[in-house]
């Protein structure tokens, strides 16, 4: 378990420490849990990533994932990047991957996890989080409006930003 804990409700939170196995076990199988989601692509995780994920994401500076955990059982999952607000000339936090298991889906769970990386981000002198969502995740995006998350503008008369991928 990590060094960093929180307890909120049911839900132990800790940031995964890639020198525990138990850690690197339980980001792999929320993450291909996930992956399998027809809301994470409906596949599962390559092989790669299995043998790779944990190494790639200790090696990559300012990455952390968060691992909720009920009852020692992990349920939540967020993979993070911290990375640097140009205009604001101060460190944000990207969540890149946030899930949630289905069966403990619908009790607060995911409000607590983006409450732990709120808490961290704040510690970290972040000047936001942002995250991504598919426009069909209706539960997720009302999830993440609950919480505060509003679209990227930075003048209504101009739209929003749009997340655009250019695979390789």
């Amino acid at each position: 378990m990590s060094n960093y804990d929180l307890q909120v409700g049911n839900v132990k939170f800790a940031l995964a420490r890639w020198d525990e196995p138990e850690d690197c076990a339980a980001v792999l199988h929320l993450l291909d849990d996930y992956a399998r989601d027809p809301m994470g692509g409906g596949t599962p995780l390559s092989q790669h990533a299995h043998d790779n994920l944990p190494q790639a994401m200790a090696a990559m500076p300012g990455a952390f994932s968060v691992i909720g955990r009920i009852d020692d059982k992990p349920v939540a999952l967020a993979n993070c990047f911290t990375t640097l607000s140009t205009f604001a000339c101060k460190p944000l936090i990207n969540i890149h991957d946030l899930a949630v298991i289905a069966d403990a889906r619908g009790g607060g769970v995911g409000q607590k996890l983006l409450a732990f990386i709120e808490a961290e981000a704040k510690q970290r002198g972040c000047c936001k989080v942002t995250l991504e969502v598919l426009t069909g995740n209706a539960r997720a995006r009302r999830s993440y409006e609950r919480f505060g998350f509003t679209a990227y503008t930075l003048d209504e008369s101009t739209g929003h930003a749009v997340l655009l991928q250019k695979m390789l």
